[in-house]
């Protein structure tokens, strides 16, 4: 009797559920581990539900950077609601077992929701870009309207490449047991069970990650190679420290977010140990979106004044708008530097069209709005030290 025919004699035809392992391994731990992610969770989902609050609320925070950090933490709540809630009761349960369908949308939606994760983060990447490198076209370019169509097209090719892999890995019967050595329906130990052939299917899904992964992180890369190119040619260490200090919370997740999927997604083969496989799927599911609103509340300053400004009760863009312009106007006739930049951009403007020349006024202004995601600085009056030795080279 051939292999063929002996693996069918031993299937079990048809599965309709099937058994996740999970962490039946380690009973002892149930209690433990349940607290922790449990705790983990309850951090995780507070955390981008208050950042997607406070960026909605605070006028001041509606701008097309913040637009798109609130879109991932939205991102990030469904992605975690896919597979934690699911952990959580499997380790309060003896019964572990998912029916194929459910299974099947589980699958789909930690997909589709992972895949437009590194989508926004290369479009994060796009928006560091253009507001450092193009200050002057970023109000241009980063529209209101810009951000929504390009939030919309992030999800429709995130669970389209979803919908392909799914249709792949489901297109067939599983026959070949029901054990499957995780807590959720990951895409290789879901497609071993499968009755047909899956070598073609495997090579497809491992197009698709490199698709998904690789390139997006290489655009990353592309678009921080340009950053690091306009920020060395800043004259200013202020501006410099100010360029660099709004990426490194990008870096911080895309490095941490990239490397946990290229060590399970870009294999070519499932050949990994099933509790290291384990450890790390934990560490991107769990620990990975705890990162997003801890990194970007506790190094973002102004996502810090504006929770401090809700908590206190003044959420209201008038007059935190106005708050600000007061204090800013104290601050800059102290120094002898007012009436604030927008007005001196604009009289500079004007002297430099008469003379037939473009004024390093509004360059300078423009790229200081667009470092901190134009939040209004040339509004607000805070001019940074290259724009005030620009303004001095005019006047002489």
């Amino acid at each position: 009797m051939g292999a063929p025919e002996k693996q069918l004699e031993n299937a079990t035809w048809p599965v309709t559920d099937f058994m996740l392992v999970g962490f039946s391994n380690l009973p002892d731990l149930r209690t433990t581990l349940f607290a922790l992610f449990f705790f983990t969770y309850l951090v995780t989902l507070s955390g981008n539900v208050t950042i997607i609050t406070i960026i909605h609320v605070d006028g001041t925070l509606h701008t097309p950077m913040y637009r798109f950090l609130a879109l991932l933490s939205l991102s990030e709540t469904c992605y975690t609601l896919v597979t934690i809630p699911n952990m959580l009761a499997h380790l309060l349960m003896e019964s572990q077992t998912i029916p194929v369908p459910g299974c099947r949308a589980q699958m789909f939606f930690f997909l589709g929701l992972g895949c437009s994760h590194c989508f926004f983060l290369t479009l994060m990447g796009y928006d560091r870009y253009v507001a450092i490198c193009h200050p002057l076209r970023y109000s241009m370019i980063i529209r209101s309207t810009v951000c929504l169509c390009l939030g919309a097209l992030v999800f429709f090719f995130g669970f389209s490449v979803a919908l392909i892999e799914t249709s792949l890995i489901f297109s067939a019967p599983f026959c070949r047991g029901d054990r499957v050595e995780h807590f959720f329906c990951d895409i290789a130990l879901v497609l071993k069970l499968s009755c047909a052939e899956s070598a073609s299917k495997v090579l497809a899904i491992f197009f698709l990650s490199i698709l998904v992964v690789l390139v997006s992180f290489l655009l990353i890369l592309l678009s921080y190679a340009f950053i690091v190119a306009a920020i060395v040619r800043m004259p200013s260490a202020a501006g410099r420290h100010k360029a660099f200090s709004t990426c490194t919370a990008h870096l911080t997740v895309v490095i941490v977010h990239f490397g946990c999927a290229s060590i399970i997604y870009l294999r070519p083969e499932s050949g990994g140990n099933p509790s290291q496989d384990r450890l790390v799927a934990v560490f991107y599911t769990v620990v990975t979106p705890l990162l997003n609103p801890v990194v970007y509340t506790l190094r973002n300053k102004e996502v810090r004044v504006a929770l401090r400004r809700t908590l206190t009760c003044n959420v209201g863009p008038t007059k935190s708008r106005g708050r600000r312009i007061r204090e800013g106007a104290g601050y800059w006739k102290s120094r002898g530097a007012w009436p604030p930049v927008k007005k001196r951009v604009k009289s500079a403007a004007l002297a430099n069209e008469k003379r037939g020349k473009a004024g390093p006024v509004q360059e300078a202004a423009s790229r200081d709005s667009a470092l901190i995601g134009g939040a209004g600085v040339l509004e607000l009056g805070y001019g940074s030290a290259h724009a005030r030795r620009a303004r001095t080279a005019e006047r002489r």
